[in-house]
């Protein structure tokens, strides 16, 4: 651990009242930023906390930025963040969020994991937002317990820890640990903790400070349901296409699934070109195609792993299906 004990700077409040004695006393939040954290979900965290302050004219909240390797720290899209902690520096904080994205899997910095057990260990909650539980599990820090994190790295988790329960929702607090699917899910946990600390109407009048309507529950899913994303509404198509998503590495068979729609084979496939422009079989592949990218972007699973993860029989079996969409895609 290093030295450095100098304090986070504390940044300024617009429109602060004076402190009055009854004024409770600040709670202080790090988040730790990783190279290529996305933007939006680190704003949707941090923001709410500013607005808090804000609204109840008191420092209700104070917070301090870290990075592996210190200095400013770039956002996916390139904007930058000054940190003011070093990471292993000894630094208080009530709630440490650690922000990521890209690809949590590829991400190794055991002096960061350490010093995060540290906190932890010093009785710092702790949190991950968007890829951070990846790193959370990295470290050691969700074993036992239940999590979620964005959608697009649950492939890739599930894969390389088994052992953590995953659930697919907008953020879950489980006592000292905290995790969030990234996005602006990130607004509504904030909401959520706000509440908690200070009532629920200052959660409410930040919610409408952000023009937030509808404080979302943190069961919430994350995706839009079929429905919407795919704009079909038979239900005989929508019985189907929830199956073929979660049987992507034992596909279901054609037969099976027109079974569950209770239509023939002939019906069901008439059914998939006229609701989403192509046959059953090809958007089926397709699914499997796109987890397996998924798959080798977001974990070190060998290809042979990958191809076993996404119902094909073997490497060569993929690379064959995937050089077959690439021609397709360019005919």
């Amino acid at each position: 651990m290093s030295d450095d004990t100098s304090e986070p700077s504390h940044h300024a409040r617009p429109r602060r009242k004076p402190a009055r004695a009854e004024d409770p006393a600040p709670r202080t939040v790090g988040f730790v930023l990783v190279p290529d954290f996305p933007l939006m979900a680190y704003t949707a965290a941090v923001e709410p906390l500013r607005a808090a302050n804000t609204l109840s004219g008191c420092e209700l909240y104070r917070w301090w930025h870290a990075a592996p390797g210190g200095g400013v720290v770039q956002a996916s899209n390139g904007l930058g963040i000054l940190t003011d902690v070093a990471v292993g520096a000894r630094a208080s904080a009530d709630r440490v969020f650690v922000c990521a994205g890209g690809n949590p899997a590829e991400f190794d910095d055991p002096s960061l994991f350490a010093w995060l057990r540290g906190l932890a260990r010093h009785g710092a909650t702790l949190g991950g937002i968007s890829g951070g539980p990846y790193l959370l599990a990295r470290a050691g820090l969700l074993s036992g317990r239940r999590c979620t994190l964005h959608w697009e790295h649950v492939p890739a988790f599930e894969e390389r820890y088994p052992e953590i329960e995953v659930v697919r929702s907008l953020f879950e607090i489980q006592g000292d640990r905290i995790t969030c699917s990234g996005g602006i899910a990130a607004l509504d946990l904030m909401l959520d903790l706000i509440g908690r600390d200070h009532g629920a109407g200052l959660a409410a009048g930040v919610s409408d400070w952000f023009l937030h309507n509808q404080i979302r529950e943190g069961l919430s899913p994350q995706r839009m349901d079929l429905r919407q994303r795919f704009g079909v509404r038979d239900p005989r198509l929508l019985r189907v296409l929830a199956a073929m998503e979660a049987n992507l590495e034992a596909p279901v068979p054609r037969v099976a699934l027109a079974d569950l729609a209770r239509v023939s084979v002939r019906q069901l496939e008439r059914l998939f070109r006229e609701g989403l422009g192509r046959g059953l079989h090809r958007h089926y592949l397709h699914l499997r195609l796109d987890r397996a990218h998924q798959l080798g972007r977001e974990s070190a699973l060998s290809r042979a792993e990958i191809a076993a993860a996404t119902g094909f029989a073997n490497a060569d079996e993929l690379a064959r299906a995937e050089r077959r969409r690439h021609r397709q895609a360019e005919a």
